[in-house]
Order: structure tokens, then C-alpha cells, then sequence
């Protein structure tokens, strides 16, 4: 590459996007791309792959295809585009027929670099028509492990892209994913028919994230420890994920009535309430979104500061992508998870129906989850180990609990040298039979009768596994990268062996919860907070004034710079990060405007400090009905009772089960007013669908079922596998 060429597409960055330099591999991606190799990233979440795309699409001639899986994705990121006056825009189901026909019309005539479109809408006869029309410069195919059938978000649409391309001239395609195994890897590879593809695969450490696990306490104590993390963090953005819907609703309620902007979202509510939702978390109405594993993957809001995890996730994978919506701007951002090993076990107990080969998978995935969250080690060393990626330092510089407050360890080299001794003999092996022989259960492993037998007896099998869990971190063993369930030795476990020497293991945790309140996470300072603060202020304004969200018109890094250097006219202004000038002549004047006032009146106040509610106040009715209902009283006379129609008394119903969490007996009433052989077919409906929308349930059981009929169904399927 010349220094001229260098200079030149760093030229382009600064004139498009008000940036002086690359982040990571970005530039090397973009040149592959615009020489017109096939491409592939993996970064994770925040690494900057949209810029991989978005550059070279306003570099070449033509139209640049992004295929993203997402609408609210879209929207997202060609609000942004177009925040940066970059002609990009989407075709999706949420267009009216003349907005769709208009932005086709556009594209035609050459008026878009980058047109984002859904994998359902390219398969479309009627899109394959206007796409043999329009020039494309290159495809990105973002998100691509939905590609996968082992990826998280698995769309059989994707695996049809090659195909609705295949009448294209040839181009080069980008595929661009967060997911890094080697198998998800594979299949994206063959599947778009690029493997050919030149690879960019960047280290998996979010160095800006500050992990830490804290032990479950009482229902009540862990909400009012997360209502007093978060009112310490006025303005801060934040999401608390939460496995049930039920919870979800009960957290955002508590946090409502203590006076915190939080709400809900859920597979379970309508879809124009979750966009609404969603829409005022962007839009920063609201400062936190309370929230299942529904929510997030279309979501490209880059200033979360924090993410809490009030129930375990369901594996490591989960853990990684959900707090990876944490602090994607590079600023310091906080992830806790309140632990409790019965999370373990009830998400266990859910797996009794399942498959035998894929019920042995999931416990897999649970027990490596508890393993992380049990450590005493480092835990970014923990999950970048995980995901195959060597973690070049023992600590991390405090930005972990176990490196922040270091757990005591011991020296554990006498329960190593058996392990690693049978390995040695028996070369790759299953997990299990390895521990059932140390511990003295099986005399024989591998057909060989070996001296470990029973060398470490008295010894747990559960302590055993964390023991293990710690020697893979270390390097001393490692897994099958095609079965996580066989084990080998490594150089490192073989050089132990020959020269032994101290191995610093961490007693398991202590899965009773802790009954003592333990100390917060330090607050972070950031620059001047009262400027910062009127400037996000006038931030939103101005982002209402255009419908977009706040961070289209200036990212908060820009904002932290604004607020510590004191900008005053557009010039200073345009050469801070992520201005440049067309942002700075587009929306620069308010805010060097209100920094020189600032600047002039130097005048700071405190914000006063809000008061925590002790209870949260519930509906009165309540009770009449949770009474009626255990008397086994019909519900069309309980709502004539209360004077509510019975769609008012199922709504009811469902905040007493969703929101307070109330285990009501409904079976009778169902039983009493639907016909069984309809009540197992709506059953068997929910217990197979992605979600419980019920438009969507209408549509599936062919408008069989009243509107009424269906929501008493979701409810009495809920309550069910409550338990």
C-alpha cells in the first residue's frame, strides 16, 4: 500500500464519518474489499465491522446490497448514514407501497450508495425483477452466522442468498459476524460460496468492559441493590436482562415505582408496544430497558454503560453476545450478573423433555456458565479462553472482580498430576470417565488399569469440574474443537508433568447466597458532568426535531470531548472525533453556542438526588380476583362482579401472573369454557412457537379461537410451565 493510497482512504474516513484514523484491521478489510476479494470479518460486537461496508460502498460505483436481518437494524444504521448526509436507505415490510416504489425509484437513479434489505425481501420475485436492474458495487452480508445452523440466530432465509444472487454479474460479498467457532465459520464460508475468502478475525477482549458476579441474595435485596446501582448513574444508559417474562415485568415495575424511566420487553407483548419500548430506549425517554433475550440483536445504541444480568444466562455464548451490548463507544462500561447456582438448576430442570444427545449439549453450555461464574480467576482471560483465543496476561488490570478483589487460591498441583497423568495414558478422552476413575469410581478407563485409580477419593465430582474448568483456562488441558465433551493434554500439561511445579487452583464457590451486602462497583467520573449533561440535553432536542435517536447527531465519546475541551466555534468543533465538517455545519452551532455560555457563566449545580420508594403500589382488585379464582369462581362472573368485560378481567389476570407474579389456578375456567381437544391443539401451538404473539397465534390456528380465548390460553400455558 502507498503512503498516498493510506492517505487518501484516511481522507475519506475524515471527510464522511469526522474520523483521523482506523480502528484495528478496518483499514486492511476495506482495501481487500475495493480491490474485490471476497471478504470475511469476525469482530465482536462494538469492533466497528459497519464501517467495513459503509466506506467502500461510498468509494465505488454503484449501489452497495447489505443484506441485515433485522428492521430495527436498518433503521438504525441508515439513520446514521444519513446523520452523516450519506445517501442510504432500506427496503423492508415497514414501508408503505409508495415509500417502497420511491426508494426503488431513487436507487435507480443512482441516489443510493448503500441499500439495506431483509433476506425474506431478496427472495422476493418482485425485488429479483428491480435487483437485475440496479448495480450493485458489492454484498455485505451482515449478521452472517444467521447463516448457520449452529450459529445463535439461525434464519433459514440466509442460507438461500447465494441463490437469489446467482443471476448477478460477478462482485465481491463481505460477510461480517460477531460469532468466531470454527464450525459457524465453515458453513458461512461454503454456504455464500467464498472460500476464497481473505479472513479478518480480531481478538475477541473488550478491554472497556468491567466484569462482575455477585452472589444472588433475597429477591428483595438484589432489587434494591440494582435500584441503588442505578440511581448512582444519573443519565446512564442501561439494560437488565431477565429470563422470564414474568420477571421482566416485576423488575421494570420495581424500578418504576422507585423512580427510575424502565420499561419492559418481551416476546410476550404486542409488537407495537415492544417498538414503542424500544423506540424510548433509543431515544433516551427512558434510562433503562428490562429486558428477555428478545431484545438486543437489532439494537445499535453504542452508550450503554451498564448491562445486568438479574438471572444467569443459559451459557457463555449468551453471556458474551449480551454484554457485549455494553459500552460499544470504547467507554468503560460496567456488566454484573447476580448468581445464584439454583438458576442453574431450574433452567436444568426445563431440559427434562428433551432429546437425549441435545439435553447432554445444553447441560454442557449450564455447567460451563456456573464454572465461569464460580472462578476465582481472571474473567476475561475465562471467556477469551473460551472462545479459543490465548489471553497474553495472568490479571487484567482490575477490570474483573477476581483481578479487582483477588479470591485466595492454594497450591493444586496434587489434584492436577493425576488428571494430566491419566490424559497422558488414555490420550483424548470424555470428561466423565476421567474423574469417575480419580475419585475412584471406576477402576479401569480406557480398557487400562491404571495407578490413578482413586488417587484423588473424597473429592466431589462437581469440585472436580471447576478444578478442570481452572486447568483448561491455564493451558494444561484442552478440548476437542468438534466435542467440547473429550479432553487432551497440552504441551503445557505435558511439561508439567516432567517438572512439576506450583499450579495456583481456587476453591469452588460456595453455592449457598451470600447473606452479607457487599460493596458497589466504583462509580465512574466522567469530565465535566454538568456540561455533559446539557449538552445530552440539547443532544435529544435536536434528535427529536429530526426523528432520529440522540446518538445519530453526536456519539457521547464526541460529547465527553466536547464537555473537556470547550469547543466554541465550529472550526475547534469539526476536528473532534466524530464531527468532521459536514456534521459540525449540520449541527454544530447549538452546541458551541451553549459551550460558550457555559464557558462564560462557569456555574455548576449538583443534581438533587432522588428519593428510593419503599413499596410499590398495587392494583386493589387484585386480590378479589386472586380469591375468586382459588374459590374456582367462573370468570364471566367475576367480571360482572368487578363491572369489567372479560377481556379487562384477562388483562388483569395477566399483570397478577406477569407483573406480581402470582401463581393462580386456572385450569378449571379454561376447562370450562374451551373444548379439550381445542385447548391441547392451542397448548401444543405455544409449546412449539418462536413466541407467544398472539396475531401470530391467530394466524397459525387458522381464527379458530376468539381474541379472548387465545390471551386465557397463553395465560394457562404460562402458568403451566411456571410450575
Amino acid at each position: 500500500m502507498s503512503s498516498a493510497a493510506a492517505l487518501d482512504l484516511r481522507a475519506a474516513l475524515q471527510q464522511y464519518f469526522g474520523y483521523n484514523s482506523f480502528r484495528g484491521p478496518q483499514e486492511d478489510i476495506i482495501r481487500t474489499l475495493l480491490s474485490g476479494k471476497n471478504t470475511m470479518v469476525i469482530m465482536p460486537t462494538g469492533a466497528g465491522k459497519s464501517l467495513c461496508y459503509q466506506l467502500p460502498a461510498l468509494l465505488m460505483p454503484g449501489t452497495a446490497l447489505v443484506i441485515s436481518p433485522l428492521i430495527a437494524l436498518m433503521k438504525n444504521q441508515v439513520d446514521q448514514m444519513q446523520a452523516y448526509d450519506i445517501p442510504a436507505m432500506f427496503l423492508n415490510s415497514s414501508l408503505s407501497k409508495k415509500e417502497y416504489e420511491e426508494v426503488k425509484r431513487a436507487c435507480l437513479r443512482s441516489q443510493a450508495k448503500l441499500l439495506y434489505v431483509a433476506p425474506e425481501t431478496l427472495l422476493t420475485e418482485h425485488f429479483q425483477e428491480f435487483l437485475q436492474q440496479l448495480k450493485v458495487s458489492f454484498v455485505a452480508v451482515d449478521e452472517a452466522h444467521c447463516i448457520s445452523e449452529w450459529g445463535h440466530d439461525f434464519r433459514p432465509e440466509y442460507r438461500r442468498i447465494r441463490h437469489a444472487l446467482k443471476d448477478l454479474p460477478p462482485m465481491p460479498i463481505i460477510a461480517l459476524t460477531a460469532t468466531a467457532t470454527p464450525r459457524v465459520q465453515r458453513d458461512i464460508l461454503e454456504n455464500l460460496e467464498i472460500l476464497d475468502a481473505v479472513i479478518f478475525r480480531t481478538s475477541f477482549n473488550r478491554p472497556n468492559l468491567y466484569y462482575q458476579i455477585t452472589p444472588k441474595r433475597s429477591q428483595q435485596a438484589t432489587l434494591k441493590e440494582i435500584v441503588q446501582y442505578i440511581r448512582s448513574r444519573p443519565g446512564q444508559s442501561g439494560i437488565v436482562y431477565c429470563h422470564s417474562r414474568r420477571r421482566v415485568e416485576e423488575v421494570a415495575n420495581t424500578l418504576q415505582a422507585n423512580g427510575i424511566k424502565a420499561l419492559p420487553y418481551h416476546a410476550g407483548m404486542d409488537s407495537a408496544t415492544r417498538n414503542r419500548n424500544q423506540d424510548a430506549f433509543l431515544n433516551e425517554d427512558i434510562q433503562v430497558i428490562v429486558a428477555t433475550i428478545a431484545f438486543g440483536m437489532g439494537i445499535d445504541k453504542p452508550d450503554v454503560r451498564f448491562v445486568i444480568h438479574y438471572d444467569v444466562p443459559k451459557s457463555i455464548e449468551n453471556y458474551y453476545q449480551e454484554t457485549g451490548r455494553a459500552g460499544r463507544d470504547g467507554l468503560p462500561s460496567d456488566c454484573i450478573l447476580y448468581y445464584d447456582y439454583n438458576d442453574i438448576i431450574k433452567l436444568d430442570r426445563f431440559l427434562k423433555d428433551k432429546p437425549a444427545s441435545e439435553r447432554e449439549a445444553i447441560v454442557f453450555l449450564l455447567q460451563e456458565i456456573a464454572h465461569f461464574c464460580e472462578s476465582g480467576q481472571c474473567r476475561r482471560k475465562f471467556l477469551l479462553q473460551y472462545f479459543g483465543e490465548e489471553y497474553e496476561t495472568d490479571k487484567c488490570g482490575g477490570m474483573c472482580d477476581n483481578c479487582r478483589y483477588p479470591k485466595k487460591s492454594f497450591d493444586g498441583q496434587f489434584i492436577a498430576r493425576p488428571i494430566l497423568q491419566v490424559l497422558k495414558e488414555v490420550g483424548r478422552f470424555p470428561i466423565t470417565p476421567i474423574l469417575d476413575h480419580v475419585i475412584g469410581l471406576s477402576p479401569e478407563i480406557g480398557s487400562k488399569a491404571l495407578p490413578t485409580f482413586g488417587a484423588l477419593k473424597g473429592h466431589k465430582m462437581e469440585e472436580l469440574k471447576s478444578y478442570l474448568t481452572q486447568l483448561m483456562v491455564e493451558g494444561y488441558i484442552e478440548r476437542e474443537p468438534n466435542d467440547y465433551s473429550i479432553i487432551r493434554l497440552t504441551e503445557k500439561g505435558e511439561a508439567f508433568l516432567k517438572v512439576p511445579h506450583p499450579i495456583a487452583l481456587y476453591p469452588p464457590y460456595d453455592r449457598v447466597p451470600a447473606t452479607d451486602d457487599e460493596g458497589m462497583i466504583e462509580e465512574l467520573v466522567l469530565h465535566d458532568e454538568l456540561l455533559l449533561e446539557k449538552l445530552k440535553e440539547l443532544r435529544k432536542k435536536i434528535a427529536q426535531s429530526h426523528g432520529v435517536p440522540p446518538y445519530v447527531i453526536f456519539q457521547e465519546p464526541t460529547l465527553i470531548e466536547m464537555a473537556t475541551q470547550y469547543p466554541i466555534r465550529l472550526e475547534e468543533l469539526e476536528r473532534l472525533p466524530g464531527v468532521g465538517p459536514v456534521k459540525a455545519q449540520k449541527f454544530g452551532k447549538p452546541f458551541v453556542e451553549l459551550i460558550a455560555q457555559y464557558v462564560e457563566e462557569h456555574n455548576i449545580e449538583r443534581p438533587v438526588e432522588l428519593i428510593m420508594p419503599t413499596q410499590q403500589k398495587r392494583q386493589v382488585d387484585w386480590a378479589e380476583i386472586i380469591q375468586s379464582t382459588d374459590m374456582r369462581m367462573p370468570l364471566p362472573t367475576i367480571a360482572r362482579r368487578l363491572n369489567l368485560t372479560l377481556e379487562e378481567l384477562i388483562e388483569k389476570l395477566e399483570q397478577i401472573v406477569f407483573v406480581a407474579g402470582v401463581k393462580l389456578r386456572l385450569g378449571y375456567a379454561v376447562e370450562a369454557m374451551i373444548d379439550p381437544d381445542r385447548i391441547e391443539e392451542a397448548l401444543d401451538y405455544f409449546y412449539e412457537a418462536e413466541d407467544d404473539d398472539i396475531e401470530k397465534a391467530m394466524r397459525a390456528l387458522r381464527g379458530e379461537y376468539t381474541y379472548e380465548e387465545l390471551r386465557l390460553l397463553r395465560l394457562h400455558f404460562h402458568l403451566s410451565v411456571m410450575g
